[in-house]
C-alpha cells in the first residue's frame, strides 16, 4: 500500500483517475489533478509548504518533489513528466514540460511551457528556463530551442504513455 498521510491536519487530495504505486509516499498537502501518475518509490512531500499538479502529471520512479518550509511551493502544470530520480524542489513548471531523468530543479526556478530539461541538468535557483527550449549540463544552460516535432513527438508523447502505463495497473 502507498504511504499516504496528513501534515498538520492536511491531507493529500487524489483523485480516482490518478495510479498510485504501491510503495510512493505522499503526505501533506498535495492536490493532484486528473489522470497524475506516482511511480515506484517516488515521493511527493507537502509537509513543509504546498505542491499542487495539474491534469496528466507524471512522477516516475525514485523522483522526489519537495518545497521549502514557509519559503517556496511546487506548482506543476499539466502534462508535465518528471524523469526517474529527478527533484523538483520548490519551483513553477508550465504545461507541457518533460524534465529529464535525474535532473534536479532547485527552488524558485521557473520552467516555460513546451520545454525540457534533460537528463542530468541541473537548474540552479532562480533560473527561468524560456518557454519552447531546452537546457542541459551543470549548471543548466540553454542548448537550442525546440521543434513543434519534439514537442509532440517527446513531451506529448510520454504524457500520454504514462497515462497508458497507469492503465495496466487498474
Amino acid at each position: 500500500m502507498p504511504v499516504i498521510l496528513p501534515v498538520k491536519g492536511i491531507s493529500p487530495e487524489i483523485p480516482g483517475s490518478c495510479f498510485i504505486a504501491p510503495n510512493a509516499t505522499i503526505v501533506g498537502d498535495v492536490v493532484m489533478g486528473e489522470e497524475c501518475s506516482i511511480w515506484f518509490n517516488a515521493v511527493v512531500r507537502g509537509d513543509v509548504n504546498s505542491i499542487r499538479m495539474g491534469n496528466k502529471v507524471n512522477i516516475q520512479d525514485g523522483a522526489c518533489i519537495h518545497a521549502t518550509y514557509q519559503k517556496t511551493k511546487v506548482e506543476l502544470g499539466n502534462n508535465v513528466s518528471v524523469g526517474h530520480n529527478a527533484i523538483v524542489h520548490g519551483c513553477k513548471v508550465a504545461d507541457n514540460v518533460l524534465i529529464g531523468m535525474g535532473a534536479i530543479v532547485m527552488d524558485n526556478a521557473e520552467i516555460g511551457s513546451n520545454s525540457i530539461i534533460a537528463a542530468g541538468a541541473v537548474v540552479l535557483e532562480g533560473t527561468k528556463v524560456e518557454a519552447g527550449t531546452i537546457y542541459a549540463g551543470v549548471p543548466a544552460k540553454k542548448v537550442k530551442n525546440i521543434s513543434p516535432e519534439l514537442i509532440s513527438g517527446e513531451i506529448e508523447r510520454i504524457a500520454n504513455n504514462y497515462t497508458m502505463y497507469s492503465s495496466w495497473f487498474r
